[in-house]
């Protein structure tokens, strides 16, 4: 270890580890340290610039709560989030999109066709389509965990006096696979620029912006969960969402609800619009 320089140091800091030979754990630390080592070397790193990024983590810890995820926003606009997205989309299954730092996991049940935005002004839309399997086979009792923002681009959590669990909610499919229930529209929002993150942006001369969409967690008994989102057509930053969270497969097209349009679900409000979108889940093994 005495005679250790910059180019053998590497493979000595792998050897600390007494991982198995073979091992999933062996694989993600080597190519960790490869990685980092090599990044290291290759830009000459100061010793400014390694301080400065330990104290970038730090402040990223700092400020993060049980309802602000700061890694996991630094994670989505470095295109992390969306990579790993895209890494692990199951053959035939929906398109994996962001999780986003605003998830809860206690999110309220509700019933089908429940309005999820009481007392929140805005478009009104229904929201339906069906849980399937890649055979097209419907996935009765799958379950639809939603959450969003307003149409002020806002989320509940974000502000004070506001109940957290707003605009959120856990849908069961009924015996057809069906799902469908009625929100306000989501506006674009900028992601959380306030903190170490928002600092990133404006070093690199980037936008904060996200285009509108709705969020969500599809699970059903014996099939790969989704985490996703459903993007609108014709909206603003489809083409440059600050998270890279986008897929063509993931954008719906929203119609307007016409005075002669019915509907075969129990709805407690009437929608302005509506739109259908279906989720397909890969079954495990």
């Amino acid at each position: 270890m005495k005679d250790v320089n910059e180019f053998t140091i590497t493979q000595a800091v792998k050897d600390s580890f007494r991982t198995e030979d073979g091992s999933r754990i062996q694989l993600l630390l080597n190519k960790l340290i490869e990685h980092l080592h090599d990044y290291t070397r290759e830009v000459n790193l100061t010793h400014e610039e390694w301080m400065g990024v330990l104290t970038f983590l730090y402040d990223c810890g700092k400020i993060s709560t049980p309802e602000r995820h700061e890694f996991i926003l630094l994670s989505d606009v470095l295109g992390f989030s969306a990579l790993v997205d895209m890494i692990n989309t199951r053959g035939g299954a929906t398109e994996g999109s962001n999780l986003g730092p605003f998830y809860l996991d206690k999110a309220p049940d509700k019933q089908l066709g429940d309005h999820l935005a009481d007392g929140r002004d805005g478009v009104t839309v229904l929201v339906h389509g069906k849980v399937m399997d890649t055979l097209r086979n419907p996935l009765p009792g799958a379950i639809v965990d939603t959450w969003q923002a307003d149409s002020s681009g806002t989320y509940p959590i974000q502000e004070e006096g506001q109940d957290k669990y707003d605009l959120r909610g856990k849908f069961v499919a009924d015996d057809k696979g069906d799902y469908y229930y009625t929100t306000v529209l989501p506006k674009p929002y900028t992601v959380p620029y306030d903190g170490p993150v928002g600092d990133l942006l404006r070093a690199g001369n980037r936008h904060a912006w996200r285009a509108a969409h709705l969020h969500y967690i599809i699970r059903a008994a014996g099939m790969n969960a989704i985490t996703t989102e459903v993007f609108f057509e014709n909206t603003e930053y489809l083409d440059n969402d600050a998270v890279f969270g986008v897929r063509r497969s993931l954008i719906a097209k929203l119609e307007p609800v016409k005075p002669t349009d019915t509907f075969d679900f129990d709805l407690k409000i009437k929608p302005d619009a509506k739109f259908k979108f279906d989720f397909v889940l890969a079954p495990q093994g």
